[in-house]
């Protein structure tokens, strides 16, 4: 009878531990959210580039990509227009590449690395090879003059290059400017780090639940609420790496159209 019950009671342990092991390891294998994907730089690709305005870059100020001052919203002179192959109605507002000249004599051999603040727009009534540089479906690249003087010689004109994605490096976090009015709601979303695109975005108001807003054009998303009176929250998904992000009370109840909002999110 004392051999059975040990046997017994050998085995119920044995239960309990096995059991408690398995329900352990479910547990943490459940609270183990996979990690955010990075960006990864790209395989270098051919394409051509060109530049734009002078050695102050203040033709490249504004762009399709609703920047604004480039100074002061943190991409300096080192940026460019893509062509509409590249620009993909707007998604491709703040990416990064690097850029280097090949082939020519012009070239210098460095590398620069640019942000897409603008378009390149078509000009059909140019051959694609004899001006018409952006015209579909080409990959080019018009870059601001201080960043084209940093792979060729500018008197050169234009030059084959290579090219590449590659992760955009930011300091802090992402950053949201407003404009609209109480009734409709437009962002504009700059140093956007990782990919750095957005291909969706939602706002939350203090008494709202998530709101999707709808791409305006370049960096803008829109959303038609009444969302005065109410500290904001954004949630942002990129384009590229599909990784969302959550900027909690990104600004507070008394926010105001006409100026900029940073948070301590980022994509990576």
């Amino acid at each position: 009878m004392a051999s059975s019950l040990h046997s017994w009671s050998s085995g119920f342990f044995f239960l309990i531990v096995s059991t408690s092991a398995m329900f352990i390891g479910m547990a943490a294998g459940y609270s183990r959210a996979p990690a955010p994907t990075a960006f990864r730089p790209s395989l270098w690709s051919q394409a051509h580039a060109t530049f734009y305005g002078d050695e102050t870059a203040r033709e490249t100020m504004g762009g399709a990509c609703g920047y604004g001052n480039l100074f002061q919203t943190g991409y300096g002179t080192d940026t460019a227009a893509l062509s509409t192959t590249l620009f993909n109605s707007g998604y491709a507002c703040g990416t990064c590449y690097q850029i280097k000249c090949t082939n020519a004599p012009a070239c210098y051999g460095a590398i620069a690395t640019v942000t897409a603040t603008n378009i390149c727009p078509p000009n059909w009534s140019k051959d694609s090879n004899k001006g018409g540089w952006c015209n579909p479906p080409r990959v080019h690249f018009d870059m601001s003059k201080p960043a084209f003087m940093k792979i060729a010689q500018w008197k050169a004109g234009i030059v084959p290059v290579m090219y590449r994605r590659v992760p955009c490096v930011r300091i802090g976090g992402l950053r949201f400017r407003f404009q609209g009015n109480g009734y409709w709601l437009l962002v504009y979303v700059t140093n956007v780090g990782g990919g750095g695109d957005i291909a969706s975005m939602w706002v939350k108001g203090s008494r709202t639940g998530w709101i999707s807003m709808s791409h305006n054009w370049g960096a803008s998303y829109q959303a038609f609420a009444s969302l005065g009176g109410q500290a904001l929250s954004f949630k942002i998904t990129s384009y590229t790496t599909k990784q969302t992000v959550l900027a909690l009370n990104v600004c507070p109840s008394n926010w105001a159209v006409g100026m900029t909002y940073k948070s301590s999110v980022n994509f990576r």
